[in-house]
């Protein structure tokens, strides 16, 4: 039997290493080789590339150098370390133009459009809002994780507002309301299929999928621990036909949040990837319609969500601020389409 443990690597000073992943198996992890494990944990990462780390003797369980054919057993300590630093904390300035809606010396409100990451991370280490901050701003005070600016997020495809603190005290203000949930956010989703109430709430404790690592999933009951709490409140804007314009409004911040509770409730949103929004989920099994819908996907492909108005108390002036962003161009004409399509099925 091949021993799976690397050698070659045991007189390597961990010292001399940048920590980029640490991941600590659960006690109910059944045995799975390293590389299909981290598989599950790093985004956009390939199992070639981290074949290669361990080749390299980059990958440690418990301390140790393995091969990638190790296997993971629970509560194993996997950690992955390179020469380098993880290249999301090299922040380099990039002359991005930024779509700044307001703007004053203790903050600023941004426009961000889809298909702009907020923060490097694994596979997007260049373009993001970050690089853009820092170029055009100096000294921007530290969140909690050492990221420029930021008070809160959000996800790469899904466009709209954010406010950037540009002091500390801003920064500890509005990250205060955020935390508190006094701040008001509400978003537009194109969600498939037809809503039954006007309105409701979403509770569900969200947390990392046992499966796939790259979602989020609902606990509840006995599982409900697994996750945190999050509370999405929604209101139908206008029904289309096989999916509903939906307005999205969050008690809470978790990482997907609407994505998730939209999906827990049956109404995954239009085109979203990651959980399974880029397929047809309600309508007809005719030709035309499929044509309809993949050229929907064409004008929209993206999860259909936009970050529409941003509500906080001003932590300086102490006045209230509300900001709307218009719809982006791509979901405008989504939406557009789909009205016709409904309208046009009314009428036949």
């Amino acid at each position: 039997m091949e021993e799976n443990i690397d050698n070659r690597n045991d007189d390597r000073n961990e010292d001399d290493l940048y920590e980029h992943h640490n991941i600590i198996a659960k006690p109910g992890q059944v045995p799975l080789r390293v590389d299909k494990f981290l598989m599950n944990f790093i985004e956009n990462a390939t199992r070639n590339k981290i074949q290669q780390a361990a080749k390299d003797g980059s990958v440690f369980v418990n301390d140790v150098a393995v091969k990638s054919n190790y296997k993971v057993k629970p509560n194993d300590v996997v950690r992955v370390l390179f020469a380098h630093p993880p290249y999301e904390n090299l922040l380099t300035p990039e002359n991005i133009p930024l779509d700044i809606v307001y703007e004053d010396d203790a903050l600023l409100v941004v426009n961000k459009p889809a298909g702009m990451v907020v923060h490097p991370g694994h596979g997007n280490y260049s373009g993001t809002l970050i690089n853009a901050l820092i170029y055009h701003f100096d000294n921007l005070p530290n969140n909690s994780s050492d990221r420029p600016g930021l008070v809160h997020r959000i996800d790469k495809d899904t466009s709209g507002l954010l406010v950037v603190a540009k002091t500390e005290e801003a920064m500890t203000h509005l990250s205060r309301q955020f935390f508190n949930k006094t701040s008001q956010r509400e978003y537009l989703a194109i969600v498939w299929g037809a809503m039954s109430e006007n309105e409701g709430t979403i509770e569900g404790n969200i947390g990392r999928h046992p499966q796939n690592r790259l979602q989020n999933t609902v606990f509840v009951g006995d599982e409900a621990d697994r996750g945190k709490p999050a509370v999405t409140h929604y209101k139908v804007l206008e029904q289309l036909g096989y999916v509903t314009l939906a307005s999205c409004r969050l008690e809470t911040g978790r990482t997907h949040q609407i994505r998730v509770h939209m999906k827990y409730i049956g109404h995954t949103l239009f085109n979203d990837a990651r959980y399974g929004g880029d397929r047809i989920l309600k309508g007809t099994t005719f030709t035309k319609y499929k044509q309809f819908v993949d050229n929907c996907f064409k004008v929209l492909p993206r999860q259909a969500l936009h970050a529409r108005t941003l509500g906080f108390i001003h932590p300086v002036t102490g006045e209230k601020l509300f900001f709307e962003a218009p719809i982006p161009e791509d979901m405008q004409q989504c939406i557009e389409r789909w009205r016709k399509y409904a309208k046009n099925q009314l009428e036949s």
